[in-house]
């Protein structure tokens, strides 16, 4: 990781735009010794290639492979705009840019570790304004950070084996707890109650709404009695609130299941057992052996789930600007999409699967040329997504295999 220090910081920085604002980064790159005259127009050089806006009010604007040699050692120069610059591609403001001089691949280092740092609730606005220099090293190193927006799924998130009229019931049921746990507001509720659950199967339902969430939270409910819904059975409605990937590992676990055509095990689970089932590492597929559950497992067949493996053949891997193609791409289906670096494992010892819509976890993966990855689709157009990705895949995001 960078080593970030006071003396990296430049507060109340001002540019009208963000060819200013490389230029002023370059020059105090070239200032503090880390790169020679010259790296500049390779930052630019790479801007044009794909704008290095990561989100939530952040730059790392840098160079490009032809420019390394001009790198005399690793580091990096934060510049602060309170006004802001439009940085991105959509018209989005950076607040801070983060210039890097990095020789090789350092840079990912330190889009791995923003990850973590950058997704709590409320980063954006602490962004914004930043008054000081220990407060921007606070920010950008994780002094800041808790564990507060991770999500956790305990006895209070759970309502189950209930008597329910309807479907219904168990979204305003759901709905309301996530509202009384502060995690959701009403543009959340209206979404939820108004939008019909998606069904994954042996009568469990997931829902969501991509507005009005606060902080990670999940909520579920369990009837015991006898609903329907087009002909589907209803058992189980998980409710999902989520403001970053740290709901990840949960919808990954709900996929597991399905998979596996485990789905069942979350309808008959008793608290301890559910909790368990979406917290702990998935296991291996179970045949089923009674009559009842192959009887389900005909009657509702598990959600669609697509997986497949890509190979990078971009020359420079997956850089900023086929990263932002992906995010784009992923975008337009409705399937939850997650990638994992097949050629790279974590301490656990597997490779863990990140947001294919989050770019900054996506130029995280490190992916170079030749690196596989492993795309997993969740949803009605599955199939169709990873075909479309796979077919930007092959072609290089446009660049070719140049």
């Amino acid at each position: 990781m960078f080593h970030l220090v006071k003396d990296d910081i430049h507060l109340n920085e001002h540019a009208d735009n963000k060819v200013e604002a490389i230029k002023k980064i370059a020059a105090a790159l070239t200032r503090a010794g880390f790169v020679e005259n010259g790296y500049v127009d390779g930052m630019l050089e790479r801007e044009s290639q794909a704008a290095t806006y990561l989100g939530i009010g952040i730059a790392i604007p840098h160079g490009t492979p032809n420019t390394r040699h001009l790198v005399k050692k690793t580091g990096v120069q934060v510049f602060c705009f309170p006004d802001g610059v439009v940085w991105g591609d959509d018209g989005e403001k950076a607040y801070v840019a983060i210039g890097i001089a990095a020789s090789s691949d350092e840079h990912l280092e330190l889009l791995r570790h923003l990850t973590h740092v950058l997704s709590a609730d409320g980063m954006e606005e602490k962004i914004k304004h930043i008054t000081s220099a220990d407060e921007a090293v606070a920010l950008l190193t994780g002094k800041e950070t808790t564990e507060s927006d991770a999500l956790s799924i305990t006895p209070s998130s759970l309502l189950l084996d209930i008597p329910a009229d309807d479907l219904a019931t168990l979204q305003a049921l759901n709905a309301s707890r996530l509202k009384q746990q502060g995690a959701v507001n009403t543009a959340f509720i209206e979404k939820v109650l108004d939008t019909q659950p998606n069904y994954l199967g042996s009568g469990v339902w997931l829902n969501d709404s991509q507005t009005g969430n606060v902080k990670n939270a999940i909520a579920i409910c369990r009837t015991v009695s006898d609903i329907q819904v087009d002909n589907k059975p209803v058992k189980l409605l998980i409710t999902l609130a989520a403001i970053d990937d740290a709901v990840d590992d949960v919808v990954t676990r709900i996929a597991d299941l399905a998979f596996n055509q485990q789905l069942n095990q979350l309808v008959t689970a008793d608290g301890d057992q559910l909790i368990n089932l979406l917290t702990s590492a998935p296991t291996a597929a179970v045949t089923p052996t009674s009559s009842a559950e192959k009887e389900d497992k005909t009657a509702a067949p598990a959600v669609n789930t697509v997986t497949r493996e890509f190979t990078v053949v971009n020359d420079n891997g997956l850089h900023t600007r086929p990263s932002s193609i992906l995010v784009k791409l992923a975008k337009e289906f409705n399937s939850k999409i997650t990638v994992v670096n097949l050629d790279r494992v974590g301490a656990n010892g597997e490779a863990n699967p990140v947001s294919a819509t989050s770019l900054m976890k996506l130029v995280a993966l490190g992916a170079k040329k030749g690196t596989r990855l492993q795309f997993t689709a969740v949803g009605d157009d599955a199939e169709q997504a990873l075909d479309a990705i796979g077919k930007e895949i092959a072609n290089g995001f446009g660049e070719g295999n140049a």
